[in-house]
């Protein structure tokens, strides 16, 4: 079986837009449909086919172009079943625990609700695409569930394996790291991180793809239950809900 292609690219002022290829087969799946250009230009210039397109949820910039390119290259469109009265043109609608095929490659799919209701993700083979669930040293606005949905959501990726990929949506890592620092200043690990990024983003390089460990060493949005990160806030003892929610609060009004 040959391993997946994945070919990234920038999308408006600061998405990201993946196609993800199986060469055995020929079939490619769209994560997202942030902008119609960009992706056509992304299938031009690998020599890709557009057989799918895969949503992780409803918001404009992840699926607002879906009918374009479904009617330019005659894809499916699989997104979330918690939103599918909202995913343009979907043919599947999928939930947690749910598999969706690109050839002979299985994408397992997890419901990682909290930022709108029935956001998704979709992780296969080491690589996981979770829209705006998780974002390298940050988490998504919970704008259409609980806090205690989202942190669930974000345990779902925290329990992925070391080495998984993390594809988010946004170059947000930045401002991002900027926040992290203040919630856990002493976090080497976090503190070499931020040089590292410092450097990738000088360089006008992308900070995405992540990977998980280095997540749940960096992004204060998974460290809720850690000691150090509970004194800082005056929160020792609380509940990983309630220094949660302190921390994304914190974050909104950065």
């Amino acid at each position: 079986m040959a391993a997946l292609e994945i070919y990234q690219f920038p999308c408006l002022s600061d998405n990201y837009g993946f196609l993800v290829h199986d060469s055995e087969s020929g079939e490619t799946a769209c994560i997202d449909t942030p902008e119609t250009a960009p992706i056509l230009a992304a299938l031009e210039k690998t020599g890709w086919t557009l057989t799918q397109i895969w949503n992780t949820h409803h918001h404009y910039d992840h699926a607002g172009n879906n009918e374009e390119i479904k009617r330019i290259t005659g894809c499916t469109i699989t997104g979330p079943a918690g939103e599918a009265d909202k995913i343009p043109a979907i043919d599947r609608a999928v939930d947690d625990g749910d598999t969706v095929m690109l050839g002979v490659h299985e994408a397992h799919v997890l419901n990682v609700g909290g930022h709108t209701l029935g956001h998704i993700a979709f992780h296969m083979e080491g690589h996981a695409f979770v829209g705006d669930s998780l974002f390298a040293l940050g988490c998504g606005r919970v704008f259409e569930g609980t806090m205690a949905q989202m942190w669930e959501s974000l345990q779902k990726l925290n329990a992925l394996p070391d080495g998984t990929q993390i594809y988010c949506a946004h170059e947000y890592t930045t401002s991002n790291a900027a926040f992290a620092v203040t919630i856990d200043p002493d976090n080497e690990a976090l503190s070499q991180r931020v040089a590292e990024i410092s450097a990738l983003r000088a360089a006008n390089k992308p900070t995405v793809p992540t990977e998980i460990a280095l997540e749940r060493a960096t992004n204060p949005f998974l460290r809720a239950t850690d000691a150090n990160v509970q004194a800082r806030l005056n929160m020792s003892g609380a509940s990983a809900v309630d220094v949660f929610a302190e921390i994304r609060a914190r974050k909104d009004s950065f």
